[in-house]
């Protein structure tokens, strides 16, 4: 298992306590990305006598994709999971999920059901690919001329849908609990570093499926995701972040698929929107200091 953190806090110890309470053997590596807050002082102090702790320190913030790759290439095992630092597992969760994968030999990755603290589903953990369609469908609420289950309106969000009786096949799950066997992980390769913070989880589902291998939704394994104690200071950088891995993600594999013009108008929406969502940003952060 590997768990990159940044500034995590408590919720870094909490993801640990649980993931090596699982009923299946695990072995926790966290690679830290030059966290200041104390959590990984923390962490090595509270698992100082544990052997299936390992960390990896770095002194920058090298974002998610290359501090996961640092910490693959030290797991070990036929599965490795990638899973937030605020994201906890009850115990059964991890065997559940190698379960689904194993009895699927097609499959190369697998999630569960993520739920967020209030119990309901988080909208990532299962999903349609975020084609430029589907995303401009879901930003201008065209999904709701879905008539008959037509592709042409169709949302990429499947979260609200009835959950299925057992594991399913989906086009991409959350960053956030990704399961991958070990032999497909050696034929896809690592998680693309181009990408600093968000969509390199989804290049990672499409590469998977570009390999032939199916992505599993496992419904009944749960983990709860907490979800945004790093990014609460710097809302403006993860933005940015964001956006720019929408960019390079829509770029990387649709490109040939849609016309130059509505590829153009893509990526207009996209910096559109996180010119919008910055703006409300900075506005919330000033407006207590003017009351």
């Amino acid at each position: 298992m590997v768990i990159v953190n940044f500034n995590a806090g408590d919720d870094l110890l909490a993801s640990v306590e649980s993931a090596l309470a699982s009923t299946v053997e695990t072995e926790v590596v966290v690679v830290d990305n030059a966290s200041t807050d104390g959590s990984l002082a923390a962490l090595a102090e509270r698992f100082k006598d544990r052997s299936g702790v390992r960390i990896i320190r770095h002194d920058a913030n090298l974002g998610f994709a290359r501090a996961s790759n640092a910490g693959i290439a030290l797991a070990r095992g036929e599965h490795v999971l990638l899973l937030n630092p605020d994201c906890r597992v009850p115990p059964g969760t991890l065997a559940a999920v190698r379960e689904a994968l194993d009895a699927r030999p097609d499959a190369g990755m697998a999630g569960c059901l993520i739920q967020n603290p209030d119990g309901s589903e988080q909208a990532g953990c299962r999903r349609r690919l975020p084609t430029p369609g589907r995303a401009f469908v879901r930003a201008f609420g065209l999904s709701r001329f879905n008539v008959g289950g037509s592709e042409r309106f169709s949302d990429f969000v499947l979260a609200g849908q009835p959950l299925p009786d057992g594991p399913t096949e989906v086009e991409a799950i959350s960053g956030a609990f990704m399961m991958v066997r070990r032999g497909a992980l050696d034929r896809v390769g690592l998680l693309d570093e181009g990408y600093f913070l968000h969509c390199e989880d989804l290049d990672w589902c499409q590469r998977f499926r570009q390999a032939g291998f199916a992505i599993l939704f496992v419904p009944g394994a749960t983990a709860v995701h907490v979800k945004g104690r790093s990014s609460r200071d710097r809302p403006v950088r993860v933005l940015w972040h964001m956006h720019r891995g929408m960019v390079r993600f829509y770029g990387k594999f649709f490109r040939d698929q849609y016309s130059l013009p509505f590829m153009w108008l893509v990526f207009l929406g996209v910096w559109l929107r996180f010119a919008a969502l910055a703006s409300w940003a900075l506005l919330r952060r000033a407006l207590p200091r003017a009351a």
